[in-house]
């Protein structure tokens, strides 16, 4: 390498997971796989292309799955960016509807039975 060369960064070579996610000292949110993540703002010029992708690709509520997925990131990573977006309010992150409860048996039995008598 000359000294013209040196130090040049390369397009081609891949960024190590800890500089997208801000280093080992991020503290990430319990995020769940199905909490849907909705944008609260428009990406700014000058922003980290991860969260900018974010922000834009949220316009309607994704999952952390889906978004993990189109980035092509690990869930871990896009954790620490989506808490970093929370925080800063350009995201909001709502819980994944919870399962609904078994209906009682007594109660199911009388809707067979309802059922049975027409």
């Amino acid at each position: 390498m000359t000294s013209e060369n040196q130090g040049a960064w390369d397009e081609g070579s891949p960024v190590p997971l800890y500089v997208i996610s801000g280093g080992p000292g991020s503290s990430a949110k319990a995020f769940n796989l199905v909490t849907l993540v909705a944008s609260r703002s428009a990406p700014e010029p000058g922003m980290q292309p991860e969260q900018a992708a974010i922000l834009t690709m949220c316009q309607y509520p994704l999952s952390v799955a889906e978004i993990s997925a189109y980035l092509s990131l690990p869930f871990s990573v896009v954790t620490v960016l989506l808490s970093k977006l929370v925080d800063n309010e350009r995201v909001e992150a709502i819980a994944p509807v919870p399962v609904a409860a078994v209906p009682e048996l007594g109660l199911l039995e009388a809707v067979i039975h309802g059922l049975r008598k027409l």
